[in-house]
């Protein structure tokens, strides 16, 4: 069976000590030895058996890994170290792979927080591709204050993305983003939503403004964005982040006990996790996926998405059959 937990074994034995660095100095920047367990843990996780997949932004042909990280919910945590050392975990696989992109708001509770304290903990501040949001505020000062206060709350000077988020007093925002842009603060400009009943609203978006990025859902069951948003922003030279890619997580419910296609687990896929990530990349539009997570187990699944080629059209349709 096919499970979440189940991984790709192509692996380079030498780099295995990577996973054992990272619970150790875990462990040791708390003050304590790291268990037994822990170091079990670490030692069976799995490497990834080449550099990650990069696609170009178009606006700049500078190249991004097409893995990346979302926060919601997997950064909204407290201080226990319960709930931190996982988290420490995961960004050590996540950057041990070459990955670097991680989208946050401020409106995600205390996820800037807990992520800007760990980057700069383990001293990886300046290898983040960051990227955050101006959400939920009306005016420009508004927006400026709330930008000020994403920056300290990561713990930097800038960011490498900000989005309008969900479209929300858009004109003034997006002026916004685009001043601090002027200023240096901010490499590029995007517009984000996340349901498929607002992708005409930011199709239209995308068409007036031409940003450098939009942020939309898309997964092999919320196919939308297929019909105007993903060739528009194709056409535009719109870079695309895909949120959603797991529908939340109710996509395993509906795999549960289900084998992967054959057509799929041929190509070297070995676990749903990994082809929900591979059916959103393989469309030609698609930049990165920004799946969330705050177990490093699950990481290491998602960032093996992030290796060997697209699936074919074929490879897509057996996909969409099996969660029909």
């Amino acid at each position: 069976m096919y499970t979440r937990r189940k991984f790709l074994t192509t692996s380079a034995i030498a780099a295995a000590g990577i996973g054992l660095a990272a619970c150790r100095d875990a462990a040791q920047a708390n003050g304590a030895t790291p268990s037994a367990a822990s170091a079990a843990q670490a030692a069976s996780a799995p490497v990834l058996s080449g550099p990650l997949n990069t696609r170009a932004i178009p606006a700049t042909g500078e190249r991004i890994p097409v893995i990346g990280m979302g926060t919601s919910g997997s950064f909204e945590v407290g201080q226990s170290a319960a709930e931190l050392d996982p988290l420490r975990e995961v960004l050590k696989r996540f950057f041990a792979a070459g990955a670097t992109l991680i989208d946050t708001a401020p409106t995600y509770s205390v996820a800037e927080d807990v992520m800007g304290a760990l980057l700069a903990e383990q001293d990886l501040t300046a290898k983040a591709w960051l990227a955050t949001k101006l959400s939920g505020v009306s005016g420009r000062e508004a927006g400026l204050a709330q930008f000020d206060d994403s920056l300290r709350r990561l713990k930097t000077d800038k960011v490498a993305l900000l989005q309008v988020h969900n479209l929300r007093d858009l004109k003034t925002q997006l002026a916004v983003a685009r001043e601090l842009k002027e200023q240096g603060k901010v490499r590029y400009v995007g517009v984000t939503h996340y349901v498929e009943s607002a992708q005409d609203e930011l199709a239209d978006v995308v068409q007036a403004e031409k940003p450098d990025f939009l942020q939309i859902n898309y997964s092999v069951v919320s196919r939308g964005a297929e019909k105007r948003v993903l060739p528009l922003a194709q056409d535009l030279g719109v870079a695309v982040l895909i949120n959603r890619a797991f529908e939340d997580g109710k996509l395993f419910a509906q795999v549960k006990d289900k084998p992967l296609p054959a057509a799929v687990a041929e190509t070297g896929v070995s676990s749903w996790a990994q082809a929900f990530l591979k059916f959103a990349l393989s469309h030609q539009a698609v930049t990165a996926v920004i799946p969330a997570t705050g177990k490093p187990d699950r990481q290491s699944d998602n960032l093996q998405a992030g290796l060997g080629p697209d699936l074919t059209e074929t490879q897509r349709q057996a996909l969409i059959a099996a969660l029909a």
